[in-house]
């Protein structure tokens, strides 16, 4: 059985070098990257199953790996801190991190946090929809690829976006809480905030906006959560 491939991206020798032991032992294949910019060449050069990535970095910092791998790969990230500021997590959010963990930790926290993001990753890839794609207005979400696209256009989407948007667009004019997207896409293990659904819904919505889609089919119920308006081009 082929080993779950990590990348582990930070500046410092001692926390790579913990992480690669720890994580070696558990049956991982450990990739280091001591610096932002080799980080990107190793994520450009491999097919990772989940980056670790440091904020913190001299240079190039988290911030800006983050939003780099991200404008070619949808490979999971969890990105790591010293700081435990809100505005922290909503940005590493906003660049398309999929989870946040403030040091210091424990390094079966990141264990549990790296096995529920491949399994909650593989449960949703792995599903059987009742249509493969989904057309909404002009929008098509191809269900089998992973994909957006809004007319011609190809919307680059984060794995969670994906997931959020395909949930929702697969349970039409249902009104969902905050707390059930969250359980549903993150898992009930999840314990980050749950400002992290109104995010990544902002998220869906201005990356299909820009790619010229009028109609915006997640509507906020306000007091209650989110749904998905599927009246227009079913």
């Amino acid at each position: 059985m082929q080993k779950i491939h990590l990348l582990i991206v930070d500046d410092e020798w001692n926390m790579r070098n913990l992480l690669r032991i720890y994580l070696t032992k558990n049956g991982f294949q450990v990739t280091e990257a001591a610096s932002g910019t080799e980080a990107i060449k190793l994520a450009g050069e491999n097919s990772f199953d989940l980056i670790v990535l440091d904020i913190m970095m001299p240079g190039m910092d988290g911030w800006e790996v983050c939003k780099k791998i991200r404008e070619k790969k949808q490979t999971p990230i969890i990105m790591l801190t010293a700081r435990s500021e809100t505005k922290d997590k909503v940005r590493g959010l906003n660049l398309g991190a999929d989870d946040y963990l403030v040091k210091p930790f424990e390094p079966e926290e990141l264990v549990a946090r790296i096995f529920a993001l491949l399994r909650r990753s593989s449960l949703t890839e792995g599903a059987n929809s009742s249509e493969e794609t989904i057309v909404c207005h002009d929008m098509k979400i191809d269900t089998a690829a992973r994909q957006v696209w809004v007319q011609d256009k190809l919307v680059e989407c984060t794995p969670k976006e994906f997931d959020l948007l395909r949930f929702l667009a697969e349970h039409p004019n249902r009104v969902f809480t905050r707390e059930d997207l969250l359980d549903r896409i993150w898992g009930t293990e999840y314990l980050g905030d749950i400002r992290t659904v109104d995010t990544h819904v902002k998220n869906i919505r201005e990356k299909v906006r820009k790619a010229g889609l009028s109609f915006i089919p997640i509507q906020t119920v306000w007091g209650i959560g989110y749904k998905f308006d599927g009246t227009k081009g079913r």
